[in-house]
């Protein structure tokens, strides 16, 4: 056979497996019959059924869909916007008017507590509210359960007694969530007898008034101090000039002998001995003064607080304002469960940031204090369970904003805190919260 013959037929037969080895994809699937069918099946004629496809078989992988299915975030539920207002009554006991006002679109049903200080009871309570003493504590307060609808403003009153003298009462009140834990917002005021305000008013006019008068005769005194001397100065100016010159105009004949040099003339020491020890009493004083008045200033009962190198320490009540270094603390309630062994005591707390910029703080520098001198810090798994899982010292507090939310302590013992200790920052003074 020629060479050229030969050739052909190799290339024939290579072509010819080419072209079997490319159909065996598109092969008809009934060669396979426990494979289910890759086409989609024709429609049967009338009167004759389907044929149900084969089930997979368990031992094989399932195949991977060709498009991942995306993951839905679910986002939180928003939180109802209720907000609270407190205002005290012109009158002559204590009175407060509260404002519970809802703005979302949906009802929400809350409870209102107002705290009374010790030595306060209510005398009038608007409708619905009941006269509560939570966990044995010596003060009272005043519960609304309420269902507000939807836009719209809820007004409750309180009217108090007080046991003692007409001093200044502050009653702060918040809005908690249906279960009693969860705070939705707070407020305080301070109610102040009407004479009280008055004499205040009053004593503070006549200071104003005084002070003007002082500056006034202050600077009269001055003013007379300078015509004297310069009146003194110019009266004594002709008498040096006679005395130093050589004419005819000499008042005192002057000698024929040259004059000794004058001397410098010197105070007298009558007089330089009494200005000395004035001078020196007084600088012994002042820094005695001075000195007493920083040993006084010592608080030999307070605590530690932590290297605190900014700003002063405050102290207050519930329901007072307090600020410190970076933040405005005010503490409106403090509750703790019955019991001997591990109890957790409960802080509703206000935080508003009055800086400029986003400011962090941390659990471990906000402290309970006991009354044997022990404290302990912020229980921060509770207190993340207490704000639905939420951990308020992972983000800082946004610059300007104000947050209401709980604090939870953990305490051994029947023993409750006395007195809170709130910071912002290990450098800051912090404020302490006197606790019923």
């Amino acid at each position: 056979m020629p060479a050229s013959t030969r050739h052909h037929k190799t290339l024939a037969a290579i072509v010819h497996c080419v072209g079997l080895l490319t159909a065996l994809p598109v092969l008809p699937t009934a060669t396979a019959p426990d494979a289910p069918a890759a086409t989609a099946p024709h429609a049967a004629p009338a009167g004759r059924l389907q044929p149900a496809a084969a089930a997979p078989d368990p031992s094989m992988p399932a195949a991977p869909p060709a498009v991942p299915t995306p993951t839905r975030v679910v986002s939180p539920a928003a939180r109802p916007k209720v907000s609270v207002r407190v205002a005290p009554e012109r009158s002559a006991a204590p009175g407060y008017r509260i404002e519970v006002r809802n703005a979302g679109k949906t009802p929400v049903e809350t409870t209102v507590r107002q705290e009374l200080p010790e030595g306060v009871s209510a005398t009038t309570v608007s409708d619905g509210g009941r006269v509560l003493r939570p966990g044995g504590s010596p003060a009272t307060e005043v519960t609304w359960r309420l269902k507000l609808p939807p836009d719209s403003t809820t007004t409750l009153g309180t009217t108090l007694t007080t046991t003692g003298s007409r001093q200044p009462v502050t009653a702060p009140t918040c809005a908690f969530a249906s279960d009693g834990r969860q705070p939705y917002d707070c407020a305080s005021a301070t109610w102040t007898a009407p004479g009280m305000a008055a004499s205040q008013s009053q004593e503070a006019t006549g200071w104003r008034r005084q002070a003007p008068a002082l500056l006034a005769a202050g600077a009269a005194l001055l003013v007379l101090g300078v015509v004297a001397l310069l009146t003194w100065r110019r009266r004594r100016r002709p008498v040096a000039a006679a005395l130093a010159s050589d004419g005819p105009g000499t008042i005192y004949p002057r000698p024929a002998a040259p004059r000794p040099p004058a001397r410098r003339r010197k105070p007298p020491v009558w007089i330089v001995v009494p200005v000395a020890a004035i001078v020196l009493a007084g600088t012994v004083g002042a820094a005695a003064w001075s000195a007493t008045r920083r040993v006084t200033a010592i608080d030999t009962d307070g605590q530690p607080t932590s290297g605190a190198w900014k700003g002063t320490g405050v102290a207050g009540s519930l329901g007072m304002p307090l600020r410190e270094d970076a933040f405005e603390f005010t503490v409106y309630r403090m509750t703790c469960e019955p019991g001997r062994g591990a109890r957790q005591c409960q802080a509703t707390v206000g935080v508003r940031n009055l800086t400029p910029e986003h400011q962090s703080w941390h659990g471990k520098l906000q402290r309970a204090y006991l009354a044997n001198g022990n404290w302990v810090t912020t229980d921060e798994p509770a207190t993340r369970r207490a704000n639905q899982g939420r951990d308020v010292f992972a983000d800082p507090v946004a610059a300007g904003s104000r947050v209401v939310l709980p604090l939870v302590f953990t305490i051994n013992g029947r023993e409750a805190p006395q007195r809170l200790e709130l910071r912002s920052g290990v450098f800051s003074a912090g404020v302490r919260v006197d606790v019923p």
